[in-house]
Formats: structure tokens, C-alpha cells, sequence
């Protein structure tokens, strides 16, 4: 199952907040919304958190097989934090990280779910669309609140879905996952169509709210189930 060594970098940042914000208008103009991934033997949750008061970034992967939603390979990566954070650029203080939690993987995976947002961004470039157009990746963002636009009130039974609305345009949607509880928001980040975007994050949503890839990443990335077994223990 393993794949030859794949290498991901993600663009430099130098400092320059304006040079950053026009780098992702330049990499949103790459981003494809139509529906180019293969079939599905194998996806990806990418998640991101924060060791050590911020100091260094924690991205966690996990792989799972497609139909049975079972992991078969997880990883952790830490590296120093590379920039402060600053609204609007959060993609490229995670990136680092996310990229190589994804690439020490043992195979490459067919689709990614990240928690966070794709083209539901201000300039079309959050970290799901990042993470797509560097690597190439099908990617789909997984939100779990809005970072901007609009909608009208979703319904509250699992698969009621509403347009997310910036500027005239769909960027995403609002999507309830499971019955009455909060909702989604999901955007397609690279090589997925807006269309399609929900009804795959449907499809791996279980018992939970989140669907399982990113669920279990944000679970690898936050420690949470470290924190759970400490807790048993005591």
C-alpha cells in the first residue's frame, strides 16, 4: 500500500501580509471546481492544532479506507510556528504541517477532507483550496462555523442544506449533518465540484457531526483522545 516517497512545500512566507494575501489570489485562480477525483479506495482527514501556547503547530492525518471507514494509517507532525496569527492567512501558518502529517502517510489518498474552509474565503483561498492546489489533491473543506458570507435559516434533519452566499456567488454550504444539531459549513477546495461537496461529506458522516475523516484528525490533532485515556487512568 505504500506509495514512492512524495514530497509537498508549501509556498514561503516572507512577512509581507500583502505579498501573502496576493500569493492566495494567485492560487485561487488555480483552484478547479469540478469533479476530477478518481474513485475512492482510500480518503484523508487533515486537522491542525497548537502545542506549547501556540509555539509550535501539531497537524494530524489519518488515512481510512473508503468503504468500511476504518483508519489504517494515522500520523502526527510538529513543527515550529512559522508565523502569528493573522485573519484571512491562517492557511499559511497550518500548511507547513498539514503537509507533511499528509505526505508521511503510507499511500497517497484519493480525496482529503480538512477541517477548515476551501473557497469559502474571502479571496477563494482557505486551507482546504491551499492544501488542493499545492498538492494537487482533491480536497474538500470542512467548517465548523462561517468565516464569510450569508445564508437563509437550514432545516434542522440530517442532509437540509442551504447556498453560503459572498458577493452574489456560492462559495459553500450550510449543511446540517446530523438531526438538530449545529451545522457544517463544507466548500470544495480543489478538483470537487461545488455540487458534489455535501453530498460526499454525507457520506462520511456516521453517528457524529463531523464526518469521520476529519473527526477522527481533529481528535489526533487536539490530543483529545489522550486526554481521555490520562482521564481513564486516573
Amino acid at each position: 500500500m505504500t506509495d514512492p516517497a512524495t514530497h509537498y512545500e508549501a509556498p514561503p512566507w516572507d512577512g509581507d501580509t500583502a505579498k501573502a494575501r496576493a500569493l492566495q489570489v494567485t492560487l485561487a485562480a488555480q483552484v478547479r471546481l469540478v469533479d476530477e477525483h478518481p474513485p475512492l479506495p482510500y480518503v484523508a482527514g487533515v486537522d491542525v492544532g497548537f502545542e506549547d501556547n501556540g509555539a509550535v503547530t501539531r497537524a494530524a492525518a489519518v488515512l481510512l479506507d473508503a468503504q468500511t471507514m476504518e483508519p489504517v494509517a494515522e500520523t502526527v507532525a510538529r513543527l515550529p510556528t512559522r508565523m502569528p496569527y493573522i485573519p484571512g492567512l491562517l492557511s499559511f501558518r497550518e500548511l507547513p504541517a498539514a503537509l507533511l502529517a499528509l505526505e508521511q502517510l503510507p499511500r497517497t489518498p484519493d480525496l482529503v477532507f480538512v477541517d477548515g474552509h476551501g473557497v469559502a474565503h474571502p479571496r477563494g483561498l482557505g486551507i482546504a483550496a491551499h492544501l488542493g492546489v499545492v498538492t494537487g489533491l482533491p480536497t474538500i473543506g470542512v467548517g465548523k462555523s462561517i468565516l464569510v458570507g450569508t445564508h437563509e435559516e437550514v432545516g434542522p434533519r440530517k442532509g437540509e442544506r442551504v447556498p453560503l452566499l459572498y458577493k452574489g456567488k456560492v462559495i459553500g454550504w450550510v449543511l446540517r449533518s446530523k438531526d438538530r444539531t449545529r451545522p457544517l459549513i463544507v466548500s470544495p477546495g480543489h478538483r470537487v465540484s461545488m455540487a458534489s461537496a455535501p453530498a460526499l461529506v454525507l457520506a462520511y458522516c456516521t453517528t457524529y457531526r463531523l464526518p469521520e475523516p476529519t473527526r477522527l484528525a481533529d481528535r489526533l490533532a487536539s490530543r483529545r483522545d489522550q486526554r481521555v485515556r490520562k482521564r481513564s487512568a486516573g
